[in-house]
């Protein structure tokens, strides 16, 4: 037999590629497609080659409305986001309208598509709405549990060997007066000794609903050793990712009371002259982490998918600050830029939380997945005032649905 030659051998490798496809490249399906964390994410996967399937009821938009508020950023229909799209660069998205929490619906939809990586980030994503009475309590119970549900039994039937993305919450584990590990750590009791998950304390019934997530997916996991990456995210700020930047395609960035969170509101309220307001002593400490970052730990958890049969916890976030110390930040920062200091004028904390406490939680496991901060608070800050200042009119419209007015305590039966 003939050696080959270097040019026959290359040859064949190419074939063989060719009939393969690139192993790196992959089918990932969004679930939440339209929503904040899930637009820009789609983008990013199909920046990187990867093939994009996206599920959405657009119950976000309903809800938001529901509170008499609207993005600040404007956003169109998703059609014609997805026409946007391939105008400005030649990709597409296949998109399907449905319910996630729909068992029929969804099941059909991962038949039909079988994708390598499915993100989960369908489910009702606020606190206070959850807290509004017990319609909203229940509503979110409901959907966000049987859509993870769903999800579950629609992998083990279809793919089990795909990889389940959960975007959960540092909300699970409340404040415990001790360091939080990522997800599991060592016990000994009463002279035995065990690995076990970490107690939970959810502060809302949003946060519980991410818990009984969180409980279903490790029984998943045990069952049917199904991979699984649970990523316990700290509060997202921020208007920009790289993407967005080529494509001008903004995500939704909500202001009100019931679905922005902390940083977007305080950086809205200064643009627009309205006085910063933390919830009363601003003690309350987070982990935040920008858009950019989000989508960044997002998109290496999918590229190193966990073992087969590994059920993992990332704790998603940069640094953990004080409310007090956002306001300040915020204040600084558009002094500096603008040459009018803010306001900073707390009010009554509509939540049942401790003011002051300790807060210590790891968060190494996406680092040694080369995972690194883009850019430093203060200026992510910057870029975000920047685009209000935009869009200053439409901060001007919502300035009632800013300060707080659902209170935890007061949940009515209705």
């Amino acid at each position: 037999m003939k050696h080959l030659s270097i040019f026959s051998i290359f040859w064949l490798f190419g074939k063989l590629f060719s009939l393969k496809g690139n192993p790196d490249k992959m089918k990932v399906m969004i679930l939440g497609i339209d929503g904040y964390i899930g637009w820009p994410l789609a983008l990013r996967e199909l920046m990187k080659g990867n093939e994009v399937v996206g599920v959405d009821n657009f119950f976000t938009r309903k809800r938001v409305k529901e509170v008499n508020s609207e993005s600040v950023t404007p956003i169109p229909s998703f059609q014609q986001r997805l026409k946007k799209l391939k105008e400005k660069t030649g990709k597409s998205i296949t998109f399907y309208r449905g319910d996630v929490a729909d068992p029929k619906f969804f099941l059909e939809v991962m038949r039909r598509e079988k994708p390598d990586a499915i993100v989960h980030l369908a489910e009702q994503r606020s606190a206070p709405y959850s807290m509004r009475g017990l319609r909203q309590a229940t509503d979110t119970m409901v959907k966000n549990i049987v859509s993870t549900l769903n999800l579950i039994y629609a992998v083990k039937d279809t793919v089990p060997n795909a990889h389940i993305l959960k975007l959960g919450t540092m909300g699970e584990y409340g404040t415990p007066n001790i360091d939080i590990p990522e997800g599991f750590f060592d016990i000994e009791y009463n002279g035995r000794k065990d690995f076990l998950p970490f107690p939970k304390q959810a502060g809302s019934w949003y946060h519980w609903t991410k818990v009984h997530d969180s409980n279903n997916l490790m029984f998943a996991n045990r069952l049917w050793k199904l991979r699984i990456t649970d990523v316990m995210q700290g509060v997202v700020y921020g208007t920009r990712t790289k993407e967005i930047d080529q494509t001008g395609l903004f995500s939704r960035f909500d202001i009100d009371e019931v679905w922005g969170t902390a940083l977007n509101r305080f950086c809205a309220q200064a643009t627009v002259g309205l006085p910063i307001t933390p919830y009363g002593k601003g003690g309350q400490t987070r982990g935040f982490l920008s858009l950019e970052d989000s989508i960044t730990c997002l998109d290496l958890a999918l590229s190193n998918p966990p073992k087969e049969g590994e059920y993992r916890v990332f704790n998603q976030f940069d640094e953990h600050y004080s409310v007090r110390e956002l306001a300040s930040m915020v204040q600084q920062v558009y002094a500096e830029a603008y040459k009018k200091t803010p306001e900073i004028r707390s009010v009554p904390n509509p939540r049942l939380e401790a003011e002051e406490h300790y807060y210590n939680p790891a968060h190494e496991k996406l680092a040694k997945l080369g995972y690194r901060r883009s850019k430093e608070l203060r200026d992510e800050v910057k870029i975000i005032f920047r685009d209000l200042r935009t869009y200053r009119r439409r901060i001007e419209k919502l300035k009632e649905v800013i300060n707080p007015r659902t209170i935890w305590k007061d949940s009515p039966t209705k």
